[in-house]
């Protein structure tokens, strides 16, 4: 992993502000310099042609295909990874390899599907070489994109997958072990940093306390709060 230095990304802003009547989208793909006003996009088609031919940072050098994402494009859940692995990068799908197939299943054990109550995107759209954790440059360079997404999906939960996601998304520098299944309430959605479904992969045992079953509460407890908020619509 990384240290906290290279993936710590609080002071980057979830947003940029709405465009000048003088602006070119058409621009943004080359350079992080230029910003990614908020509204830039109607659609996940048009900006994922964007992420498919973007240079805004190096990992495009590199890329099969940009990853944008899947599922209910007006999910109430959005789970937010770290970055496409090599699966995701031949397929230009998200969680598509063996934790993603985790992942359906976790989501399936509460009865949350991706047809309907899920969209599942990352931080970065490219692929990170050798999958290591996108720096601070790189996650930055995506962070309008990943702004967009989640305006135009407007969910009312986000999962973080992970440690990276969290700190891209709500600036907690703390270990995932020590915040994960905790509500983090901001600009009117409900977050909660989750064990990334890789980790779980590599912790099998599911005793009380051991990373599986405390999955197990967390899922649980994200069931129960989109009911509630259903229910109070």
């Amino acid at each position: 992993m990384a240290n906290d230095e290279q993936i710590s990304l609080f002071d980057i802003p979830a947003a940029e502000p709405s465009a000048p009547p003088s602006f070119d989208p058409e621009l943004i793909p080359t350079s992080a310099k230029i910003p990614i006003p908020t509204g830039t996009y109607q659609t996940m088609e048009a900006m994922g042609a964007h992420c498919n031919r973007c240079h805004r940072c190096d990992l495009g050098a590199s890329r099969t295909h940009a990853v944008i994402g899947r599922g209910n494009l007006k999910a109430p859940i959005m789970i937010v990874g770290e970055g496409p692995g090599q699966t995701e990068d031949e397929t230009g799908m998200p969680f598509v390899g063996k934790s993603g197939q985790l992942l359906d299943r976790i989501l399936a054990s509460v009865n949350l599907t991706t047809e309907e109550d899920v969209f599942i995107c990352n931080v970065v759209k490219c692929r990170p070489p050798e999958n290591r954790t996108p720096t601070t440059d790189e996650a930055a360079a995506c962070s309008g994109y990943l702004a967009e997404q989640i305006r135009m999906v407007d969910p009312k939960i986000i999962l973080l997958t992970g440690a990276t996601a969290m700190k891209a998304l709500v600036g907690i520098k703390q270990g995932i072990t020590k915040v994960r299944g905790q509500w983090i309430e901001k600009d009117d959605r409900f977050y909660m940093p989750i064990f990334h479904p890789a980790y779980l992969l590599r912790n099998q045992s599911r005793e009380k306390g051991q990373p599986k079953w405390l999955m197990w509460q967390d899922i649980q407890a994200v069931r129960a709060k989109l009911d509630q908020l259903r229910g109070a619509d």
